[in-house]
């Protein structure tokens, strides 16, 4: 028998007597096709008895299977956000570029500005807590204060020869500290006081402290100046160390011939009204330690301030029957002073 043409007839398997089959290519095409037609209605059948949803493989996304009218179920749609999140049911069809809204241009941001996140929560500020337990207003004390810049006298218990010239008055502090100088017969106070800001302090009222008495402390008086002349400062507060209960009292006073009214509690103060209190403490019989107290009030508190000398009271103290000393410059000596006087002896 003459052989096959190769593309009509194959070999495809052997029978029962053993002699072989023969089917042509035709035949097993046919076959093949009635194959994949089964798998798609098997498929069809599948989707129409899970309500048309696609089913879904390893990554959790859907299948190409679809409702007719609906986009493709793998196509990424955007977040109400205008962004897609990762794992999130997609429920709203897509249409518009990925992280913008339709219809405007994607936002640029500019080199070194981090995009502000909304949905990120926002910082709390400042607890009022901090600024609630401070004082509402500063305040500067000066103790060092002299009658038109000279007027004013130390008690030293040195020798003349081993105390020298009198300094300005800004230098006074240290003059007197080296030699554990005391105030004699009065102390100059001066307070500066300002608001932290533009809420008004009320200063209530000024109290007037006296911590310890003694006697009179031993020294001589050296005077700073021998007279200054001209007006007196401004003594807006004299207080009387001696009596049992010294008090602030307002005084009027007169700055180069101007005069200045009493000044009397309440009043207020603020960072655009500031105000400077001049008190001035008083003793002829006691080396007295003494410091001020100021009341105050602002926005629904109120709370006391003590005023003294860097944490330690003033020290004022009579010098009745001590030598008088003035300085003179011509001989660069401290020479004794026939009237005492003004020092109180």
């Amino acid at each position: 028998m003459p052989s096959s043409a190769a593309g009509d007839p194959a070999v495809s398997g052997g029978g029962a007597s053993g002699k072989p089959v023969l089917r042509s290519r035709r035949v097993r095409r046919y076959g093949q096709g009635l194959g994949v037609l089964a798998a798609a209605v098997l498929v069809l059948s599948l989707v129409a008895a899970f309500g048309g949803t696609g089913l879904t493989g390893v990554d959790r996304r859907p299948s190409v299977a679809h409702r007719p009218g609906e986009p493709p179920a793998d196509a990424p749609e955007p977040s109400p956000s205008g962004s897609r999140t990762p794992g999130t049911p997609q429920g709203t069809p897509s249409g518009t570029p990925r992280g913008t809204p339709s219809g405007s241009p994607r936002p640029t941001v500019p080199p070194g500005v981090v995009p502000r996140d909304e949905t990120a929560p926002r910082q709390s500020r400042p607890s009022p807590g901090r600024e609630y337990g401070r004082v509402p207003f500063t305040w500067t004390g000066d103790d060092h204060v002299w009658k038109n810049g000279c007027g004013h006298s130390y008690l030293v218990d040195r020798a003349p020869a081993a105390v020298p010239p009198p300094p300005v008055e800004a230098d006074a502090a240290p003059w007197a500290g080296a030699l554990g100088a005391v105030h004699a017969g009065e102390t100059g106070v001066r307070i500066t006081l300002q608001g932290r800001d533009e809420r008004a302090v009320v200063l209530e009222s000024l109290r007037i402290r006296v911590v310890e008495r003694r006697p009179p402390a031993k020294g001589r008086v050296y005077r700073m100046s021998s007279g200054c002349g001209g007006a007196l400062t401004p003594r807006m507060f004299d207080v009387d160390l001696d009596v049992p209960r010294p008090v602030a009292r307002s005084v009027a006073g007169n700055d180069s011939g101007e005069p200045i009214e009493a000044v009397a509690f309440p009043y207020s103060v603020s960072v655009t009204d500031p105000e400077v209190l001049l008190i001035t403490g008083r003793t002829v019989g006691c080396d007295c330690d003494w410091f001020a107290e100021l009341a105050w009030s602002s926005g629904g508190r109120s709370g006391t301030v003590r005023i003294d000398d860097g944490g330690r009271p003033f020290r004022t103290s009579g010098v009745r029957g001590r030598p008088v000393l003035d300085h003179d410059t011509a001989t660069g000596r401290w020479e004794p002073v026939a009237d005492a006087r003004e020092a109180g002896s």
